[in-house]
């Protein structure tokens, strides 16, 4: 045979790689037993906090559970959240936004055990369906809770997840903060809250019938930047190192 008559090499075609889909972890089975010394120890921890609120039209905002609602406050001051949920609002139940991730595993089975439902997704992963899934829960009648600057910061900057449900829902909106007589910090990005036991807790709030209210009494600064100003109007940090909540 000829070099002329030598038969073409074949031709190879690529393969495109198949799309790796991002798993949800989830904490089940004896991984979910290690969780239950720390749910007790928070409820012990919890009950001797004293809660109490600057004025009495605030306590009566957040008690008045006839119709779910949204709630934000920031990450560092999630340790409470369970305590006041249980206290002041146990006629509806709460679903609270968990990251996707392995730490968001360990946080939703920490949540079960504390009577808290969990709605997985984050802005960097799964954060459309979780959007759909949190309006999906107002819609059956449950109270929602977001951080907006979680799962990892940066440190009170509203992500835009908070402000879409909030704006596609158009539910009553509860925005959150609180200070403590005395607290530890931990160093996290966040510099998270522990309250000590038996000290006191003041709960800050403002509440709107829904985002469109608080849009109008304010129309000259933009939805997100609203959310965080009203947030940042109620949080007061004594740490230096956190100036932006001064």
């Amino acid at each position: 045979m000829s070099v002329a008559e030598a038969p073409s090499p074949p031709v190879s075609r690529k393969r495109k790689p198949k799309k790796q889909t991002k798993k949800v972890n989830e904490v089940a089975g004896w991984r979910l037993l290690v969780l239950f010394p720390l749910a007790f120890l928070m409820r012990l921890w919890c009950a001797t906090l004293r809660f109490r609120f600057p004025d009495e039209s605030s306590r009566q905002a957040v008690e008045d559970t006839s119709k779910p609602l949204v709630c934000l406050f920031w990450h560092n001051r999630l340790f409470i959240a369970a305590e006041a949920y249980r206290r002041f609002r146990s006629k509806r139940r709460m679903f609270g936004l968990v990251s996707a991730s392995k730490d968001g595993a360990w946080l939703a089975g920490f949540f079960k055990l504390i009577g808290i439902g969990a709605i997985r997704g984050s802005s960097s992963y799964g954060g459309t369906q979780a959007i759909r899934d949190l309006i999906s829960a107002l819609k059956d009648g449950h109270d929602i809770t977001i951080t907006p600057d979680g799962p990892r910061g940066p440190l009170y900057e509203l992500k835009p997840g908070a402000f879409l449900v909030a704006r596609k829902s158009q539910a009553p909106l509860l925005l959150g903060s609180c200070s403590f007589s005395s607290a530890w910090r931990l160093k996290s990005w966040d510099g998270f809250y522990l309250p000590k036991p038996f000290s006191t807790v003041t709960f800050h709030c403002k509440c709107y019938d829904s985002l469109d209210t608080l849009l109008e009494k304010y129309p000259e600064t933009g939805g997100a930047q609203l959310l965080k100003q009203e947030l940042m109007s109620m949080t007061h940090d004594d740490d230096p190192r956190d100036t932006s909540g001064s």
